[in-house]
């Protein structure tokens, strides 16, 4: 009898834990809106030049490099690898697309194995603004560098030019079974300062908020401290996990390169960032992006190149590859 009533107490301990777990954890998870937090990669292999299946603007140029220029080498932030492999397409010489093994292979960190003698790299934001102070990258597609990028070339004496030559907005995003589809810019600064912790602060369910970080020096994260003002949160509690989401990014990268669909960019002041609201400046949020390069760069086509990206041409093809041109076209 005694042993019986061990054994009840038993399963029903188990049980008691199993329904907490299941009521204050599973659940809850289950219904966080939380999976706009899964890292996505971009996928280089859909923007290589010379590739006929490749997702890239051909608008046409009626400027060619040959094969015996000195070629200007090409690299940028993951959210511009359109543009930039856009350009080698319209403009250089095929072949000078060159990769280590002899093809494209995405089994590495960033997903390539550009050559040495290559082109076009991709190092992302970080190593690639490194690489064009180091003078192995001519010219940086890139949103504004950090101020301690910034420092960093001023420390090695080293004079960067920043060259606007299109606009994009920076956008935030939740699940799309978030009810929020408007913030104002109080309230996100509000979120990020950690003074709005629960979605029904701003219209939302009764549940926690989960300010998504981005790395240091990274565009995004260099734009929303700009943004910011330097005066947000460094890290995220530990409980975060148990709320519904909030993230940041550039409009194109989130929904033309690592497009999901259970992801909603939200509007801001009530004004959706759409290619025309970024074009009329009704978008609060919208910035200009760049083509970095050293001054005392000698290379005669980078201008050339530079000039190009601003005519009618290069500004075509920024928005055939889903920006939004800076200059009328």
């Amino acid at each position: 009898m005694k042993k019986t009533a061990v054994i009840a107490a038993s399963v029903l301990f188990f049980v008691f834990v199993n329904v907490f777990l299941y009521t204050s954890v599973t659940r809850r998870l289950g219904n966080n809106y939380s999976g706009i937090s899964q890292t996505k990669m971009v996928d280089v292999a859909r923007y290589l030049p010379f590739e006929d299946t490749s997702n890239l603007a051909r608008t046409g140029s009626s400027m060619h490099f040959s094969k015996d220029d000195d070629l200007p080498v090409l690299d940028g932030a993951a959210a511009l690898v359109p543009v930039y492999a856009s350009v080698i397409d319209s403009v250089y010489p095929e072949g000078s697309v060159t990769y280590e093994g002899g093809s494209f292979s995405d089994d590495n960190q960033y997903g390539e194995n550009f050559a040495e003698d290559s082109v076009m790299q991709y190092q992302n934001t970080i190593r690639g603004f490194d690489a064009l102070l180091d003078g192995s990258v001519d010219l940086f597609f890139t949103a504004h560098p950090s101020e301690k990028q910034m420092e960093t070339a001023k420390e090695k004496g080293i004079d960067i030019e920043l060259v606007p030559i299109g606009l994009e907005a920076f956008v935030f995003f939740v699940n799309k079974n978030n009810p929020v589809d408007s913030l104002t810019v109080d309230e996100i600064r509000g979120i990020y300062r950690g003074n709005i912790t629960n979605w029904k602060e701003v219209g939302g369910a009764d549940r926690s908020i989960n300010p998504l970080l981005r790395i240091k020096n990274s565009g995004s994260q260099t734009m929303m401290e700009k943004f910011m003002g330097n005066d947000m949160i460094e890290s995220r509690s530990m409980f975060a996990i148990f709320g519904a989401s909030i993230g940041y990014s550039f409009r194109y990268y989130l929904s033309g390169m690592v497009a999901n669909d259970n992801v909603r960019m939200l509007s801001v002041n009530g004004i959706y960032p759409d290619a025309e609201n970024i074009r009329n400046s009704r978008y609060t949020l919208t910035a200009a992006f760049y083509a970095a390069c050293r001054k005392d760069n000698t290379n005669p086509n980078v201008p050339k190149l530079v000039d190009w990206l601003l005519s009618k041409e290069g500004q075509k093809l920024i928005e055939e590859c889903g920006y939004v041109a800076i200059n009328p076209i």
